[in-house]
């Protein structure tokens, strides 16, 4: 019998996935609802709801998100869901539709979603696990480079607006 590590079952991974949805979908609630002002810190970290479009079904999807750096007008997100070997839905979401809605702090705006990449993922990175090392732990549970997300803000048409980036 070996001792080495296997990945969740699949069955394992339904479980989690149910349990992940029921919770997010309750905070989100709350959150929401408050704008920001309940549930909007997590971790020593301030809490934003991301608002994406479904890339299969269209409809909104909502999801609170601890982010590790707020900048401005630049937010940064992570996407490890806890060092799964899958990308969390949002993220699948917002690489399909960038444009997305952030509520943060009692305000809410539209903004633009990308991925870091190179140098600035790597400066980003140490800053995030400055601020959470668990970040690191999620890195070293999974064989996939955990992306780091950034939101600038978006101008009328959608697209980042001039002072961004």
């Amino acid at each position: 019998m070996s001792t080495a590590f296997t990945h969740p079952t699949s069955a394992s991974s339904r479980l989690k996935d149910v349990f992940y949805k029921a919770a997010t979908k309750m905070h989100a609630a709350v959150f929401m609802r408050s704008r920001g002002r309940v549930f909007g810190h997590a971790m020593g970290m301030p809490v934003v709801g991301l608002v994406t479009i479904g890339r299969k079904s269209g409809q909104r999807r909502i999801t609170t998100l601890a982010s590790p750096i707020v900048d401005d007008d630049r937010v940064v997100l992570v996407a490890s869901f806890g060092g799964d070997d899958r990308h969390p839905a949002w993220y699948h979401n917002l690489r399909a539709n960038p444009g997305v809605q952030v509520t943060l702090r009692g305000t809410t705006r539209p903004m633009v979603a990308r991925t870091a990449a190179g140098d600035e993922r790597t400066t980003l990175w140490e800053r995030i696990v400055s601020v959470y090392p668990g970040y690191e732990r999620y890195q070293q549970r999974t064989d996939r480079r955990i992306p780091v997300v950034i939101l600038e803000p978006a101008d009328a048409s959608g697209r980042p607006s001039a002072g961004s980036r």
